[in-house]
């Protein structure tokens, strides 16, 4: 007699894990370091100031006072970016049971928040963009954070160099003359490798704790600054710049926040619109420093 296996039966309960894996990078680093401000237009303006370079001062006694030129603050201005992104879902999808989600709206809605702070992580530090002001028919863009820091160092003489140690005392003494306190450096994941190299110059050793060997610097202390290490993914997609950093310098700026709203109903499903209407602002341009064409 044949024996009656699973492949001939009918009616076997399905075996669906009720958890969705989902590996993509959601982190965003850069923005969550920043405090954030609320402005009112779409194009806001704020003033930085700077103290006159020390000098020679001795006044002969009972002399005339001699007075000086004071010169005006300087006006910057960014203007806010519009991140959107539309999702449709069916009314049966909402309503029939599923395996990872309770309903299909929350679990489209919470992806599409993650995807759009990695946009906006990406204005910030994955592209080089200036403000562009737009129009009716031009969209806004928000000028990214490496169009708003005026301290800056070529990685080397060629179009494209890599990262090293020299050229970041070199930067850090540049940024800590003109008054910063740069706490971050923040870099793309392949720099990390270099920076780990550091441990292995003339004179330095690397830790190894019975089987464990310990390849990595999260902390550099230099002459100038105590400084943690910044891996961000973001980064690698304008991958020419490090950046060497005060991060209360700067601020996300929110016009604004995250909002869904729900849209006009026209069939038999339900449609979704999120948006954020989001800027930056470096409090002062002369503040913190980056090291460009990196390779």
């Amino acid at each position: 007699m044949a024996t009656y296996q699973t492949y001939q039966q009918i009616g076997m309960a399905e075996d669906v894990s009720d958890v969705i894996a989902n590996i993509s990078p959601t982190s965003t680093p850069m923005q969550s370091m920043f405090k954030t401000d609320k402005c009112h237009a779409r194009t806001f303006e704020y003033q930085e100031d700077a103290i006159r370079a020390s000098a020679v001062n001795a006044a002969v006694e009972g002399a005339d006072a001699s007075y000086i030129t004071i010169s005006p603050t300087t006006m910057r201005s960014n203007t806010t970016q519009i991140f959107s992104e539309a999702f449709q879902v069916s009314n049966t999808s909402e309503t029939v049971r599923t395996y990872g989600r309770a309903k299909e709206t929350a679990y489209q809605l919470a992806k599409t928040l993650k995807a759009l702070k990695l946009d906006y992580e990406r204005a910030l530090c994955g592209v080089s963009q200036a403000m562009v002001a737009g129009s009716a028919s031009a969209a806004r863009k928000m000028a990214s954070m490496d169009q708003q820091i005026s301290t800056s160092l070529d990685a080397g003489s060629n179009s494209t160099d890599a990262l090293t140690e020299a050229k970041l005392l070199t930067l850090s003494q540049t940024c800590f003359t003109n008054g910063s306190e740069c706490s971050v450096l923040s870099i793309k994941p392949a720099d990390s490798t270099i920076v780990a190299g550091f441990a292995t110059a003339t004179g330095r050793n690397r830790e190894i704790d019975n089987k464990t060997l310990i390849n990595t610097i999260d902390v550099l202390i230099t002459p100038f600054f105590e400084t943690k290490v910044v891996l961000n993914r973001q980064q690698a997609n304008l991958s020419t710049i490090a950046y060497l950093m005060d991060p209360s310098m700067f601020r996300n700026v929110v016009l604004r926040p995250y909002t869904r709203t729900a849209m006009a109903v026209t069939g038999d499903s339900q449609k979704h619109l999120v948006t954020a209407e989001l800027s930056n602002k470096h409090l002062s341009f002369a503040d913190s420093g980056m090291i460009t064409g990196l390779s």
